[in-house]
């Protein structure tokens, strides 16, 4: 027996799943919302803050939203946008914080300064250039450049002490950034959710979805625990946020819009210290430059993370392999996503991304020695002993079909949503879990066109800038992005 269906069913327990549900509660607070989560807790997976989703990417200093083009010019575009986007996230999370449904905001962000650091002179060159062109733009207000180690120092003491004086160094800083504890604030959103009426059933597996003749979709569920059968529920809505899992299950619901895509699992390490001496000579997220031929996600960065009020530093992410598209997942799950559909897109996508095998294999061999050969480009006076090695969780990078070249790989996130918006999934890695806000209103756009416009005014009340771009307006940018500091206790 199915009980009566639910408005909408969440599967996966993370910042996605907790984002979409709390927004939805916002609009239709009548809705039943039942999450399902097949761990014992909430963010286990990419959601969690030692798993790559701790910076709050906002653009201020990851160098690879900023290529160099072939005349010498810096592309801006993709800074301004993911910026933007997480200027969206802050303004929900703002707002929540204004009435009651989320506490204080210092529970899951925390200011940190954002620096972006290299060495050599055209490196230097570069810099000085994405410089030029950010400064005046009213997102990436507050900007400074220096290449005097001593100002440098002041910014981040543990960069410059053994550094060869000879060294061309460079770096830019600007105050305004965060760091984000996205486990913490799934937590807070997910609590928010159940107090006002939604339901978190955790340790419950979802094995699979159909589709019925009146519409509503069947999601069949057991328990991870004994693996026994769990009632079986129907579903107006379904959103699959389950990570990398979210592939398998939007190939099991038999949608049309899921053929053609295929995913890429990429593991990584991170070298860690919570020696309390060194954190606190480094206040700061700093992000180098990726060696030439490496691929987006090799970006080194040096970086603070403050978890449950604890400050410990991290640096990496040194790529690694594994089959498992979650954690916690098989070693089956690479093989078990291919399909009739998805194998050109697979093998095309592959061959034209020999270098990133070659990344890889490159990091798999790599010694310690030579690992950390790389923190001490950031901080010259390292010692191996202060530091030891974090598993980071899984990412799996989107395939989809191209015209031109029968796959691509793709660095991002994609929405794949069925064609009657009854049920919609996200795909991807970096920067999800900063843009998350933005991400879900375009999922609320597309599964619910008939609603969106009736939901309008309260989404521009939850979110001033909703159906607007800050970086048209330089006096609504400084007024919203000042208002959100405030209300969220950061830096303007």
């Amino acid at each position: 027996m199915v009980n009566k269906p639910v408005d909408v069913a969440l599967i996966g327990g993370g910042i996605m799943s907790a984002t979409l549900g709390i927004l939805l509660k916002q609009l239709q607070p009548e809705w039943d919302i039942q999450v399902y989560e097949r761990l014992g807790d909430l963010a286990l997976e990419s959601s969690n803050p030692w798993n790559n989703a701790g910076t709050g990417h906002s653009a201020l200093c990851e160098l690879n939203y900023t290529p160099e083009r072939a005349d010498g010019t810096i592309d801006v575009s993709s800074a301004v946008k993911v910026n933007e986007q997480f200027q969206v996230s802050r303004q929900f999370w703002s707002h929540l914080v204004g009435i009651g449904a989320l506490p204080q905001p210092q529970a899951f962000i925390n200011a940190t300064p954002h620096m972006s650091f290299v060495w050599g002179a055209e490196n230097v060159a570069y810099l000085k250039k994405r410089y030029e062109a950010l400064k005046g733009h009213p997102l990436f207000q507050g900007m400074e450049y220096s290449e005097d180690a001593r100002v440098i120092r002041s910014w981040a003491p543990l960069m410059i002490p053994g550094r060869s004086k000879s060294q061309p160094i460079a770096a830019t800083h600007i105050a305004a950034g965060t760091d984000v504890d996205f486990g913490a604030l799934t937590h807070l959103l997910m609590t928010s959710l159940v107090a006002g009426g939604g339901q978190l059933n955790s340790e419950v597996l979802v094995t699979n979805l159909t589709r019925q003749r009146d519409g509503l979709w069947r999601i069949k569920l057991r328990r991870t625990l004994g693996n026994t059968p769990y009632q079986p529920v129907t579903a107006r809505f379904v959103f699959v946020g389950a990570g990398g899992y979210a592939l398998n299950l939007l190939q099991k619901s038999g949608i049309k819009e899921i053929r053609g895509f295929g995913g890429f699992p990429v593991s990584g390490e991170f070298l860690r210290t919570d020696n309390p001496e060194i954190v606190a000579k480094h206040h700061a997220k700093v992000y180098g430059k990726a060696a030439v031929g490496s691929p987006p996600m090799s970006v080194p960065h040096l970086d603070l993370r403050v978890v449950d009020g604890t400050g410990s530093l991290m640096f990496g992410p040194y790529a690694g392999f594994s089959p498992k598209f979650l954690k916690t997942g098989s070693v089956l799950d690479l093989l078990a996503s291919i399909r009739w559909h998805n194998i050109v897109p697979m093998v095309a996508a592959g061959l034209s991304n020999l270098g990133l095998v070659r990344y890889l294999l490159s990091q798999l061999v790599a010694s310690p020695e030579t690992k950390f050969a790389e923190l001490r480009q950031f901080y010259p006076e390292g010692k191996p002993e202060d530091w030891y090695t974090v598993t980071a969780g899984q990412r799996v990078q989107v395939i989809k079909k191209d015209r031109k070249k029968l796959g691509v790989l793709q660095f991002g996130t994609e929405v794949v949503a069925a064609a009657d918006g009854s049920i919609a999934g996200l795909l991807g890695a970096s920067p999800g879990a900063s843009t998350a806000v933005p991400i879900m209103l375009g999922l609320l756009e597309t599964c619910f066109p008939d609603r969106i416009e009736g939901w309008r005014p309260q989404l521009q009340d939850m979110i001033p800038s909703y159906g607007t771009l800050l970086s048209d307006d330089a006096a609504a940018a400084d007024r919203t992005m000042t208002a959100t500091a405030a209300a969220l206790g950061i830096a303007r």
